[in-house]
């Protein structure tokens, strides 16, 4: 009887294991972000894995050669295309490859809007959260901005109850630097009706301001809403 014909052993470079730890793609990520990872290597943090005798990024770059280096080919490709043709790539990780690259086609059609500017203290009432004037509670927020003052950012700092809020500087400040602000506008609502800052403002916008010198942050303005009225404290030279 004929003996089956052996399949032959293809040599394949290193096993994942085998490689130091910053040619990991997701330590190289971590440690220098995605933009020095290869398209192979940004594949193969997507699945993960590989199979038996050949190793996660050699199977990205089988697949990728396949489709001549070109993602937009591989776009085309369907799941059972790569499911019947490479061993190692069931449903969940054709799947995961294909819905990469869904999302980066919707994103690349969506229409980007340019940041709005502040300009001014009316720019800036513009940009609050439509409801904050109306709210029976007070609510501490900031706006946050980028070099040429357009708002990159809109967060709640604090909440509270109908005359006060507490607002901790420190975490402000972090919020600021976690979202690499160069300035920001302080922003609370008075529910009383009454825009005119109290002496707790003024404390607390001095605190602000002094805050912001250390880390190198602009408080650029204090602004107090009450209903569809506000009080600026650059306008009023404060």
């Amino acid at each position: 009887m004929e003996q089956p014909k052996q399949q032959p052993t293809v040599a394949y470079s290193r096993a994942m294991k085998d490689l130091a730890a910053e040619e990991m793609p997701r330590e190289k990520a971590l440690k220098h972000g995605f933009e020095v990872l290869t398209v192979p290597e940004l594949m193969a943090i997507l699945i993960g894995s590989g199979s038996r005798g050949e190793n996660v990024i050699d199977l990205c770059k089988r697949i990728l050669g396949d489709c001549d280096g070109r993602l937009s080919t591989l776009a085309r490709l369907t799941v059972p295309d790569l499911v019947n043709n490479y061993r190692g790539v069931g449903d969940a990780k054709a799947l995961i490859i294909l819905a990469a690259l869904e999302l980066s086609r919707r994103y690349h059609s969506e229409n980007f809007e340019e940041l709005p500017q502040v300009t001014s203290s009316k720019a800036a009432f513009n940009c609050l959260p439509a409801k904050l004037g109306d709210l029976p509670h007070e609510e501490f927020w900031i706006l946050t901005l980028n070099r040429a003052k357009r708002v990159t950012g809109k967060y709640r700092i604090s909440q509270g109850g109908t005359a006060a809020t507490v607002v901790d500087v420190k975490m402000v400040m972090k919020k600021a630097i976690e979202h690499l602000a160069d300035g920001i506008i302080a922003v609370h609502n008075h529910p009383s009706g009454s825009t005119y800052p109290s002496g707790q403002d003024d404390e607390l916008t001095y605190r602000l301001r002094e805050g912001g010198k250390l880390l190198g942050i602009e408080v650029v303005d204090h602004i107090v809403v009450a209903g569809k009225n506000y009080y600026s404290y650059v306008d009023n030279c404060r």
